[in-house]
């Protein structure tokens, strides 16, 4: 008798008593093969509640572990998110001789989030003997593969398969669409077609999305035509696809009219109208059809929360975000990684870092995109400093940054003037992260060196970088040569981002100040001629404020219409206590 046993307490005591004298009557009988199975059975079930000790103890204890208890414990730590101890268990199954089978494998390729584990587990297969011909085996490799971005790879296990069902399909086309190949998503597609194989639904909604991502309405509008033929319109997934499809395509009115149309709303449905509502600009819109979602009894998924944050971060005051933060407590969804990526996002972008903080230090799992929006959100609220303190803490932990993290490093970098550092960065990351510099990160350098008044090396960054410069890269050297006083680069430069971009008033305003600064009236009076005749219009700055369920919107020498008189004088006498308790 094991010693968890005797100690089983509650619900479960009767059943571990049952099974322990079930157990001492087969090892009476002698019956090894129903041992292998209560063993097998109690295993799964201590897994499954999440018992990872008393588990590993009694596989331990196991007289002989078949591939079916080591399924089932690499299954029971991968579904609670082990990834790594679950791939630690398969190296010990292959340490001892005992050879995997395809759910093994299935298991394995499930979990695969790097190209280095995906490559040693098709590997493993082929020399198990497994049959990658089988066409069960053959999707997990092309899903695999297309997770990892791998597109050649593929289309390499689809040339060993001999026979390609929809499933393989859906793979191979969802693969290419999520590597950002469309259109050679499309032509699977057709190809597809060509081959008399009936797309289901789920084909349908990832053609749909690719022709989404490619803003190719009459593409999208074919597949619409298609789906009346084949009856698939009445599905929701399906409906939602095309409702973002019209939504991206700038067609709200179409998305709104095929929302109206369906006979039955569920959650894709709605989710899909209400981030359409957002993306356009609608949010009030998005939050009243949550809120007639809430009386249709249709509970809120963790992608309605948020797309719902998104909205408030952007149209609404904080206190709406407030509401919805207690909500999602409320629904139980506080831990959900998306959810609460969410509403660090939306903390960051209304200035209250320091609740996206608590946020994500109380967070149990946090995925990439997690940690750079806490990063990007410290960059933009002034605490540079906590962003690399976060950023070596990402680091430690064995995540892999990717794009968007070294673009985050460096803008605070950038605004932190951590010049030294931010070189050191950009030198390394492909050595040591293999990512090869974007124009993004191009672009921060430049800024950086810019600001410190290094232009000597900025332009030699442009001069040595494999892209054209584009306007925001002069654009950051030119407000750079103006306070640092080089003239002469800044007449050079104005005339190359006026020739780029002739209806942007940046080179024409930075040139006249220049020219205004040192008294050179005759030039700074020829510049704003110019752009007059051109037809060059000053950029309206604006700003705005949420006062309870109102966002006031104020364009600049707009004050003066919405009380401005008095709201001056309201400055000026804060000014005045201010100056006179010596803050000033």
């Amino acid at each position: 008798m094991y010693p968890f046993l005797k100690q089983a307490q509650g619900p479960h005591r009767t059943s571990l008593s049952f099974f322990s004298g079930l157990l001492d009557y087969c090892f009476s009988e002698k019956s090894l093969q129903v041992i292998r199975i209560i063993h097998a059975q109690l295993v799964k079930g201590l897994l499954k509640s999440g018992q990872f000790e008393a588990a590993n103890c009694l596989f331990d204890k196991m007289p002989v572990r078949d591939v079916v208890s080591w399924n089932t414990m690499i299954s029971g730590y991968a579904s609670y998110g082990f990834v790594n101890y679950a791939l630690g268990l398969f190296l010990q199954m292959q340490n001892i001789w005992v050879r995997p089978n395809g759910y093994t494998f299935s298991i394995l390729m499930s979990l695969v989030s790097c190209v280095y584990h995906g490559k040693q587990i098709h590997g493993s297969m082929i020399r198990s003997g497994a049959d990658l011909s089988n066409v069960v085996i053959g999707n997990s490799l092309i899903n695999m593969y297309g997770k990892l971005g791998l597109v050649d790879y593929t289309f390499g296990v689809v040339l060993t398969m001999k026979e390609l069902d929809v499933i393989s399909w859906n793979s191979l086309i969802w693969g290419c669409h999520r590597a950002g190949c469309q259109e050679l998503a499309l032509a699977q597609f057709y190809r597809m077609r060509t081959m008399k194989q009936l797309p289901d639904q789920f084909t349908i909604s990832i053609v749909v999305s690719v022709c989404s991502n490619l803003r190719a309405l009459n593409k999208g509008k074919q597949i619409f035509g298609f789906c009346f033929k084949v009856a698939f319109i009445s599905n929701s997934i399906v409906s939602s696809a095309i409702i973002d499809l019209f939504s991206k395509c700038n067609r709200l009115e179409d998305s709104v009219q095929l929302f109206r149309e369906q006979d039955r709303w569920d959650s894709a449905l709605c989710n899909s109208m209400i981030s359409s509502y957002k993306q356009h600009g609608f949010g009030d819109d998005a939050v009243q059809l949550f809120l007639l979602t809430m009386r249709k009894d249709l509970m809120p998924t963790e992608f309605t929360l948020s797309c719902l944050l998104s909205a408030v971060s952007k149209f609404f005051p904080s206190e709406q975000g407030s509401q919805i933060h207690s909500l999602v407590i409320k629904l139980g969804f506080e831990l959900d990684a998306v959810v609460a990526s969410s509403l660090v996002e939306m903390y960051t972008k209304i200035g209250s870092i320091n609740d996206a903080l608590i946020i994500f230090t109380n967070m149990g799992v946090r995925d990439l995109i997690t940690w750079n929006t806490i990063m990007m959100g410290l960059t933009c609220n002034g605490r540079v400093s906590e962003t690399m303190d976060i950023f070596e803490q990402l680091i430690r932990e064995g995540t892999e940054p990717d794009r968007v993290t070294l673009c985050a490093v460096l803008l605070a970098c950038n605004y932190g003037n951590f010049v030294d550092e931010g070189m050191i960065i950009f030198s390394s990351m492909e050595n040591d992260f293999g990512i090869k510099p974007g124009e993004e990160h191009y672009a921060y350098i430049v800024e950086m060196l810019s600001r410190a008044g290094k232009l000597k090396e900025a332009m030699y960054v442009i001069e040595t970088m494999p892209y054209a410069p584009s306007f925001i890269i002069w654009k950051s050297v030119i407000c750079a040569c103006s306070i640092h006083e080089d003239l002469r680069l800044t007449e050079r430069l104005a005339k190359r981002m006026m020739e780029m971009e002739p209806q942007s008033s940046l080179p024409y305003l930075v040139l006249a100040q220049a020219y205004e600064v040192r008294g050179q009236w005759e030039s700074m009076v020829r510049v704003r001629t110019a752009m007059k005749h051109k037809g060059v219009k000053e950029f309206t700055g604006y700003s705005w404020i949420g006062i309870k369920d109102h966002v006031y919107i104020f364009e600049a020498d707009q004050l003066q219409h919405h009380g401005g008189k008095e709201i001056y004088l309201v400055l000026k006498l804060l000014v005045w206590e201010m100056e006179e308790a010596g803050y000033i």
